[in-house]
């Protein structure tokens, strides 16, 4: 299991086992080790020119650097995602620079252009197709040395590969995606409604055995909020409650909105396949009457993707 990234996602209904190749794995009854296969149908280079999800991410800290390579250039760890949604394209970057640099907060922006055109030029000129189907994983490091790619086109075609134990691609590759996703943050941003102008938030839940939990946090003038539950497990019974939340836990929880880019996840695609048969989304109402819904079960880098869990905590179990 990855220590970062995007929620591995797999269609079972395109892999079968004669297309699985199992290029090593530990020996029986062994601690540990390395597993390891190939994708035979995965194909190594790309007719589309349509792309409609990117994501790339990659671990340089055990590496060094040529003296070639500019001090501002020496990327230790970069992950980038970039996602269609509603009113533009949602593009994350997480990005240190140099030994010994702290993880910063992700770059969240919605921008208004359409930068896929210039991913799928990058995806060529960095030869990104080159080691797709192949998935290694070493259990037991202390973190992930590696990283993964996932790319994906309207086509159906797909650039997927991960590694935990060394870099899956160059400095070079690195370089060159932060390059494109700094350059296309600098574009016209969407603009998202305010965190200070919400009036309530209202959380979701429909269970598959019929059962549901519906919260709706009221914000007051004071900063303070009240957050009323109604909620129905295996039995009939109904069970509801109210209680107040303090000034501190609403500034967490706009803090949270605004970290994740959370006004910018109406119409993400969604993960795939469907992990859970429990139905989440969590509606914001503003002081102008508008409204806006966002899905927990979004295509979202690990960086951002705990912001609706966040949430949810908040309304469902801490209040």
């Amino acid at each position: 299991m990855f220590l970062f990234g995007r929620k591995k996602d797999e269609d079972p209904d395109t892999v079968t086992d004669d297309d699985i190749i199992v290029v090593h794995k530990p020996p029986p009854n062994a601690c540990g080790g390395t597993y390891a296969t190939q994708r035979k149908s995965a194909p190594t280079e790309i007719e589309s020119e349509d792309m409609v999800s990117f994501f790339a991410e990659c671990s340089f800290r055990v590496c060094s650097f040529s003296d070639e390579i500019s001090e501002d250039e020496r990327i230790t760890f970069i992950s980038a995602s970039a996602e269609k949604a509603a009113q533009g394209t949602l593009l994350v970057l997480d990005k240190s620079i140099g030994y010994g640099s702290e993880r910063s907060r992700p770059q969240c922006v919605l921008i208004k252009e359409d930068i896929f055109p210039g991913l799928v030029q990058l995806v060529r000129e960095q030869q990104l197709a080159k080691g797709n189907g192949y998935h290694s994983n070493t259990a037991g490091l202390p973190e992930n040395f590696g990283g993964s790619v996932d790319i994906r086109f309207s086509s159906g075609e797909r650039i997927d590969y991960s590694n935990n134990q060394c870099p899956i691609f160059g400095i070079d590759t690195a370089i060159a995606i932060a390059k494109v996703f700094d350059t296309a943050m600098q574009g016209e941003k969407v603009p998202l409604p305010d965190v200070k102008d919400i009036e309530k938030i209202v959380y979701d839940e429909e269970r598959e055995n019929g059962g549901f939990t519906k919260a709706t946090l009221t914000l007051l003038p004071d900063g303070t909020g009240t957050n009323a539950k109604t909620s129905r497990y295996e039995d009939e019974k109904v069970y509801e409650s109210e209680k107040p939340v303090d000034a501190e836990t609403i500034l967490k929880m706009k803090q949270n909105i605004t970290n994740c880019l959370l006004f910018a996840w109406e119409g993400l695609p969604k993960r795939e396949p469907v992990i859970s048969n429990v139905s989440k989304k969590l509606t914001f109402l503003f002081k102008d009457g508008s409204e806006l819904t966002v899905h927990d079960n979004c295509r979202l880098p690990y960086s951002i993707s705990n912001g609706f869990f966040n949430i949810e905590l908040e309304m469902t179990t801490k209040h």
